[in-house]
């Protein structure tokens, strides 16, 4: 098979891409998605994500694991990410942020022309059908639809009212002006056309509308091995599909979506790499490129939980499971109910001092007791709320164990490696724990489940590095950049080899301050203006 464009990975990037290249029906794309085609119904119910997200079992869900922490206690974390057309859009808690506009003048600044938040801002308002319409800051006719949420529990509203009582003021957009304050987070879900309270992904959105053109290939169950190199030029990639072996040939490019652990790891298995690396895996060295699988930065998480009387949030018990059934039969009829949730209801963006100009931290306020990803369960009815460090200065990295293309890459993020991350988060945790105190959350809470009050920043600590993992937002992996340690320059062409492209949050220099599947979406819009731009000369 040949095309023009090859294109690794349908996840949040992927799908993107594969539209906006195949709308020009002169241009042939094959797209390569090792999962399923993300239409399934613990997709498309926001509330599957409780099945998915555990990977046990693996539902369309890579679930990765990390080397041992010892900024952890030495466990090992946990990585979920999306296995399925959609990526993991196909799995999160569905919140569209985008970040602070200094965090793209930022990637400027360090030599990425063309990434500044006025770059930026207009492929955001492409992107988006706001159910708000469109001004300065949304658009209204973009293919993802960003939503109000459908039925936000009660007790979402009561964390805002305690954020209030303790001095953070409200915010109703957190893509506005003023990124700022604690509120309830816009959803990317779909609000019309029959769809309404079905999770919107990025294949959801912009892909399967799309996928009877004449111009796309898109296969699916095929797991990319190793990207076909002549010399230093990319002529296509070999996947497995079953137990077969297949090739497809790219006339014009190559281009890697597969995120921020397989994108390097495709690499580096294509010879690709850091040349030490690669030689003690038995990977011939094509082209040495120390920086692939550096810079790897992540949110890392810490929990607050606590049991609550209050039956209106998920949990285990015969009220909830009662609710749970008749909230199914809404969300059915009209996209209502439990079911449409995000879990993730409500939010803030703080800063850990007032004297900062822009937030370091953000929360995530969960209605529901997650503890361990979902993986433990507790009975009865509970809420939880995160705290991040949203610039962490910990760096990690990302390599292989074996040159065998079915294993999992080498996840190392290397949390809390830097001493000043793990004051902030204690900084965040303490003023999470302000907000649970408040008088609009207290009268919720029946006990606290693993923490308690009166605790010294000693036992604090301790706890938050027994029990703190992902938010599920690696990147930096494949940076862009113009300097020796950068993988892409800034239109994401690799450095060094012709016709091959990163495409997806990989190639973001720095983390940016808030949830990353909107930005990456916006990557992929930008990726492909510049590939149709220089496919036209």
């Amino acid at each position: 098979m040949e095309f023009d464009y090859v294109i690794v990975g349908g996840g949040s990037a992927g799908s993107v891409l594969a539209a906006r290249l195949s709308e020009d029906p002169s241009v042939t794309v094959c797209l390569l998605e090792a999962g399923g085609d993300g239409k399934n119904i613990l997709i498309r119910a926001p509330l599957g994500l409780i099945a998915t997200l555990p990977g046990r079992p693996k539902i369309n869900n890579w679930a990765f694991e990390t080397v041992p922490q010892p900024g952890l206690g030495g466990r090992r974390g946990y990585q979920p990410r999306g296995r399925a057309l959609g990526g993991s859009s196909a799995l999160n808690a569905m919140l569209y942020v985008r970040g602070h506009p200094s965090d793209y003048d930022d990637w400027a600044k360090a030599g990425c022309d063309g990434w500044g938040w006025t770059d930026v801002l207009p492929l955001f308002r492409r992107c988006e059908r706001n159910v708000r319409g469109s001004d300065d800051f949304h658009g209204a006719s973009g293919p993802l639809e960003v939503a109000e949420q459908r039925s936000p529990r009660p007790i979402s509203r009561a964390f805002v009212d305690a954020a209030a009582e303790v001095q953070i003021r409200r915010n109703d957009d957190f893509n506005g002006p003023d990124q700022e304050g604690a509120g309830l987070y816009q959803v990317t879900q779909f609000w019309r056309d029959g769809k309404q309270g079905e999770r919107c992904s990025a294949a959801a959105a912009y892909l399967h509308p799309v996928m009877n053109r004449h111009n796309l290939k898109v296969i699916t169950r095929a797991h990319a091995t190793r990207v076909v190199l002549e010399g230093l030029r990319a002529r296509g990639v070999t996947y497995r599909k079953g137990r077969a072996e297949h090739h497809v040939t790219a006339r014009a490019e190559v281009i890697l979506c597969g995120g921020a652990f397989n994108s390097p790891q495709l690499l580096m298995l294509s010879g690709i790499g850091p040349a030490d690396h690669l030689r003690a895996r038995g990977v011939e060295v094509v082209r040495e490129l120390p920086g692939v699988g550096q810079n790897l930065q992540d949110h890392l998480d810490y929990i607050y939980a606590a049991k609550t009387r209050d039956t209106d949030v998920l949990g285990l018990g015969p009220v909830g499971a009662c609710k749970l059934i008749r909230d199914i039969m809404s969300w059915r009829r009209d996209g209502t109910g439990i079911v449409a949730s995000p879990g993730a209801e409500a939010g803030a963006f703080l800063k850990s001092d007032p004297d900062l100009e822009r937030p370091d931290l953000q929360l995530h306020f969960v209605a529901a007791l997650v503890d361990d990803h979902s993986r433990k369960w507790h009975l009865g009815y509970g809420y939880s709320c995160h705290v991040c460090v949203l610039r962490p200065w910990s760096r990690g990295q990302v390599g292989l164990d074996s040159p065998d293309p079915m294993r999992a890459p080498r996840i190392d993020p290397k949390y809390l490696s830097d001493p000043r991350d793990a004051d902030l988060m204690l900084k965040g945790a303490r003023i999470t724990r302000e907000i649970m105190n408040a008088p609009a959350l207290r009268s919720y809470r029946r006990k606290e489940v693993y923490t308690r009050d009166g605790m010294d920043d000693a036992e604090l600590m301790s706890h938050i590095r027994a029990r703190a993992d992902t938010i599920y937002h690696p990147v930096g992996t494949c940076r862009m950049g113009r300097d020796a340690g950068a993988v892409t320059d800034p239109q994401l062409r690799v450095h060094g080899v012709q016709g091959l492209r990163v495409v997806d949050a990989s190639v973001m220099p720095t983390l940016i301050g808030g949830n990353t599947n909107a930005p990456t979406m916006m990557i992929a819009e930008k990726a492909a203006d510049m590939i149709l731009a220089q496919a036209r000369g």
